[in-house]
């Protein structure tokens, strides 16, 4: 079975960020509420470069995590003061990945996610525009590499609210990167405002007549991460994808869910509620409903094998 992670994000920004939930009581709850793991926020309140900025202050953490019995699906790093897009930035996104990597390595933790930092209508001139995507291939290229060095796996997080966001772009960019160590993150959310709403998308929309579904075949072989949350249809302060809590939206996951099984290599499900209002208080519902998605899902797959 999958195991079950949260990511801790979701209580140290958005509504939570003038009185973020300290990160040893967010783990507390979640081994309390039965998960298996946490996916650590290294940006503003939790487990950032400032905070913990030496091996043995990352050791507190370490021990909490080991106390609670709980293990550790992923690292979100904080890349957002240097935007890939940007051919100036190239040197410096690089340096601040490695320090964000030799954090994991301290953390125990095996992967790493980013973004494309850049909004989607950043440059309105195709020319520019795929110019850029040049730019953000090579630099992560090079950050996989890095990864893959220091024994990570690197994994980047498509969504609305950034840059290269239509379905045919996020298949290309992970192509035109062309490195084992470089998949795409799955998030439901972003998916269904990629695929079905075209939210934000510069020029002509492309969505998919198939969904999240035909976003996720296209992208076969090239997911590396799974996201769960629904979606509305609409978007957080006009940026980015909304998380609504499970069953409030129009994600399909009885339909997904065995889908997603099937993605080989992925150990980890990771529920994301981030910007959600309400979610310190949907913390143990949320895991019990994705519990019951796990075991609906893996009885037909077992009896398929």
């Amino acid at each position: 079975m999958k195991k079950i992670s949260l990511g801790s994000w979701a209580f140290a920004f958005g509504p939570y960020s003038s009185s973020p939930v300290p990160f040893d009581k967010t783990a507390k709850r979640l081994s309390e509420a039965g998960y298996d793991a946490i996916e650590v926020c290294g940006i503003q309140e939790h487990i950032t470069l400032d905070r913990f900025p030496t091996k043995e202050s990352r050791q507190e953490v370490v021990k909490l995590l080991e106390d609670l019995k709980l293990e550790t699906s992923g690292y979100a790093c904080d890349q957002y003061a240097f935007d890939p897009t940007e051919a100036a930035n190239k040197q410096k996104y690089l340096d601040q990945f490695a320090r964000n990597l030799e954090m994991c390595n301290d953390l125990g933790i095996r992967n790493i996610r980013v973004d494309t930092v850049a909004p989607p209508n950043k440059y309105s001139n195709e020319a520019d525009h795929e110019a850029a995507k040049g730019r953000v291939v090579e630099v992560f290229h090079e950050a996989a590499q890095k990864a893959q060095d220091a024994g990570l796996k690197l994994h980047w997080e498509f969504e609305p609210g950034f840059i290269f966001n239509k379905p045919s772009e996020i298949a290309e960019l992970h192509d035109k990167v062309a490195h084992p160590n470089f998949s795409i993150m799955y998030d439901t959310s972003h998916a269904y405002m990629c695929a079905v709403v075209g939210s934000r998308q510069p020029g002509k929309k492309e969505t998919l007549p198939g969904g999240i579904e035909e976003l996720l075949a296209k992208l076969e072989g090239k997911v590396g991460a799974v996201h769960l949350i629904d979606s509305d249809g609409s978007l957080h302060h006009d940026e980015t994808s909304t998380h609504n809590p499970f069953g409030t939206g129009h994600v399909n996951f009885k339909s997904i869910a065995p889908k997603l099984l099937e993605i080989p290599y992925i150990d980890y499900w990771t529920i994301d509620m981030c910007f959600w209002a309400g979610s310190w208080e949907l913390v143990e519902s949320s895991v019990e409903y994705v519990r019951k998605l796990l075991r609906e899902a893996e009885v037909p797959a077992a009896a398929a094998n």
